[in-house]
């Protein structure tokens, strides 16, 4: 990477700039050279004096521009700088005849009057007594938030970070930081603990060590929470307490206890230990207990279903359902709460669509939600009926401090009388809590699922949990359905899952195995299947229809390195396609991506509709890509969305994806690397939940020895959460 350096000069003019994210495009006079730079640079206004640090780098449409990194600011402090700023329109009320007239009355003194004497303002012409306090105010409000990032960017925080704290903690915030560093790791903030400890570390006063403490104990829980859990056992604190804060057994047991009497931590015992939780993911899992019993002490109404409702069902779709089939679809109409699980071919979809044919009969409002795009997609064409995503059926939108808010909630619930929601197995506790606040008194629900796929991605085991608590009706389909046993990968999922190695020897069938003997044969295999093999064979249209799935994102079976390739092959530079580079990865007209952060702004239209999010997990096509606004133009399975160029870091090539992306989705086709899989991935359910995505075309490359290790390791990643504590908790 090449070295930063430093420019300075003046703001002459704010080209562009984005409320919400700083990202500012501006013109300086540097050297008696007019430059533009680009950059988070937020709040900055023509006049101000400002030193960058960043790299010169050739933009294809503008030419040369420096990127900065950082900015240091200072306001105003000539007469000509001052005139600049109170030109540009950044005070209200000030436009540039008057800033002529103020500027010319007060000089270099001129912001002084403003601040300390506004009333004088109204010593010249045209401006009132009221007015001249007006613009004071006004004033003194936009000079109070720049002298603010301004100090910020002094505790050595980037431009990001200033917006952010500044949005978290407002005017207070150089008051709040001086007296406690470690706020910046907090919920509002969100930065590392490592970023807050060098921030803090650089303080000339130095910093309390039980502030270090505090807020060392609650990053350790806020790290294990992105690793699944929902809390952790106390002794599971004393080793990285030691480790990252040098803090013995007794000291961490002091600071805990204090903590918990402030309330920023919770302590529930389980089986008589003491677990720990963060306050809101504690509320979450509470919340979802609670709601539950309120539901099982005021079930909805018994609706009315006899054997003949469900004979007139299969004698209108020529199918028959077997034992547990009709036990689930009698089970979801009588009693209105049901778990439906099962493997692939064991007819989950058979059921859920038997269940929404006497729930219409009934005239019930049916809702069909699904955590992902995709996911409510295949639910939406498998049951011919609209699905929606969770996040959209509960209308969600971001509050100022970067934190959902679901506007379907207990004060404005769904409009439903029964819910079904699919793939539960990928829902996490907080997703979960908001969508049970979100259900009306006596609305059935239904809960679909797979609990031998990977948990989700976020905190909790929801449906293991409430499968373990058995307080809820559940219903395991266990039958593989004669058609899916003519499928070898169905048949060999359910291997899979029993712990039996899968048949890879057979050559006739759906699913197959390439064995070779190192990660590079692997790779090369691979590339080749995905580029040309495949697509001669079937006629697959590789980017479409083909998906290559891997255990992790590193390696040369990774898909960082799996992507590159084959965007070099399948989709080449053009002089055609446009490309846009960010963050060292290469963006072009044609290439497959998905979204890997929910982002709630990006606007999309489908046809005549218009609306705004795309997910985590989504995965489009680049169409176009516009230099001039910014932005490119991404189709979203027949969602166009308008994405800005801000926002493409959430972006990733998706030739090749995580088996923990692929959850919820289904492909034509799946190509899967099983060669030296890392023995942090190398276990049953993440070979099963690969296995499983592939809908008509399976490939499996690599060691046989890797997939029967796979096999053998049924050791799941252990989460700590105490969802079925909080079920059974006080129930008699």
């Amino acid at each position: 990477m090449e070295q930063e350096i430093f420019i300075e000069g003046t703001i002459e003019d704010v080209v562009y700039t984005n409320p919400e994210n700083g990202y500012s495009v501006i013109d300086i006079s540097c050297d008696k050279t007019l430059v533009t730079a680009v950059g988070i640079m937020p709040s900055c206004s023509a006049g101000e004096k400002i030193k960058l640090r960043g790299q010169w780098t050739n933009h294809p449409t503008f030419g040369k521009q420096f990127k900065a990194t950082a900015c240091e600011r200072s306001m105003p402090k000539t007469a000509a700088d001052m005139l600049r700023y109170l030109s540009s329109g950044t005070i209200k009320g000030i436009g540039p005849a008057t800033a002529a007239k103020i500027v010319e009355r007060f000089g270099d003194r001129t912001f002084e009057v403003m601040e300390n004497d506004p009333q004088r303002l109204s010593e010249i012409k045209g401006i009132t007594h009221d007015k001249a306090i007006d613009i004071g105010e006004r004033f003194k409000s936009q000079f109070a938030v720049r002298e603010i990032m301004i100090a910020l960017e002094r505790f050595g925080l980037n431009p990001t970070e200033c917006l952010n704290v500044y949005n978290a903690f407002g005017v207070n915030a150089t008051e709040r930081i001086s007296e406690n560093p470690y706020i910046l790791c907090s919920e509002r903030v969100g930065m590392r603990f490592e970023r807050a400890d060098e921030i803090a570390s650089a303080f000339p006063q130095g910093v309390k060590s039980i502030l270090r403490q505090r807020a060392g104990i609650i990053h350790i829980l806020r790290h294990n929470l992105r690793n699944g859990h929902t809390c952790l056992p106390r002794g599971k604190i004393f080793i990285p307490a030691e480790d990252l804060l040098g803090m013995d057994r007794e000291e961490t047991n002091e600071v805990i206890d204090d903590l918990i009497i402030d309330k920023e931590l919770v302590e529930e015992f389980i089986d008589e230990k003491s677990y720990l939780f963060l306050p809101y993911e504690y509320m979450d899992e509470k919340s979802i207990a609670d709601r539950i019993k309120i539901m099982l002490r005021f079930p909805p109404a018994r609706g009315r279903t006899v054997d003949k409702d469900i004979d007139k069902i299969e004698e209108k779709k020529g199918i028959r359902f077997e034992a547990k089939q009709r036990d689930a679809i009698t089970t979801a109409v009588t009693k209105g709460l049901l778990v439906l699980t099962g493997g692939p071919g064991t007819g989950k979809t058979t059921t859920l669509n038997g269940i929404l044919e006497l729930y219409e009969k009934q005239k019930l409002r049916v809702l069909l939600a699904a955590p992902t795009g995709r996911a409510a997609k295949r639910m939406s064409e498998v049951t011919g009926r609209n699905a929606k995503t969770i996040h959209r059926l509960l209308e969600v939108a971001w509050t100022d401090n970067n934190r959902q808010n679901f506007g379907r909630n207990m004060e404005n619930p769904l409009e439903a009388d029964a819910v079904i929601v699919d793939e539960l197995s990928m829902v996490d506790t907080h997703l979960f809590a908001a969508l049970l606040n979100a259900l009306p008194l006596g609305c059935r629900l239904v809960m679909v699922g797979d609990s031998d796929q990977l948990p989700p991605v976020g905190a909790g085991n929801v449906l293991q949990d409430i499968i373990a608590s058995e307080l809820l009706p559940v219903v395991a389909l266990t039958e593989v359905f004669r058609q899916s046993l003519e499928s070898l990968i169905v048949t060999n999922a359910h291997k899979i899952v029993k712990g039996e190695y899968p048949e890879l020897s057979r050559t006739d069938k759906d699913c197959f195995f390439l064995q070779r003997n190192n990660i590079y044969q692997s790779c090369e295999t691979v590339v080749e299947l995905y580029t040309k093999r495949l697509p001669k064979a079937y006629g697959y249209n590789p980017i479409e229809d083909i998906q290559i799935i891997c255990p992790s994102k590193k390696g040369e079976l990774g898909t960082f390195n799996l992507n590159n390739q084959l965007q070099r092959i399948v989709n080449p530079p053009s002089p055609d396609k446009e490309d846009y580079v960010r963050t060292g990865r290469v963006f072009r007209v044609g290439d497959k991506v998905m979204q890997t952060k929910n982002n709630y702004d990006i606007m999309w239209t489908k046809g005549k509709e218009t609306s705004s999010g795309i997910f985590n997990g989504d995965i489009g096509f680049i169409t176009a890509i516009n230099f001039n606004a910014s932005f490119m133009k991404i189709n979203f399975d027949g969602r166009t969305a308008t994405y800005p160029f801000d926002y493409a870091s959430d972006l990733d090539l998706a030739y090749a994806i995580t088996v923990h992306k692929s959850q919820g989705s289904e492909f034509e086709a799946v190509i899967m690397p099983v060669c030296s899989v890392i023995p942090q991935l190398s276990y049953r359910n993440l070979l099963y939940t690969a296995v499983t995505r592939a809908k008509n075309r399976l490939i499996l490359v690599g060691s046989q020895a890797q997939v029967n290790a796979m096999v053998d390791n049924d050791k799941k990643t252990r989460r700590y959460s105490a969802l079925k504590h909080l079920l059974l908790k006080d129930q008699e």
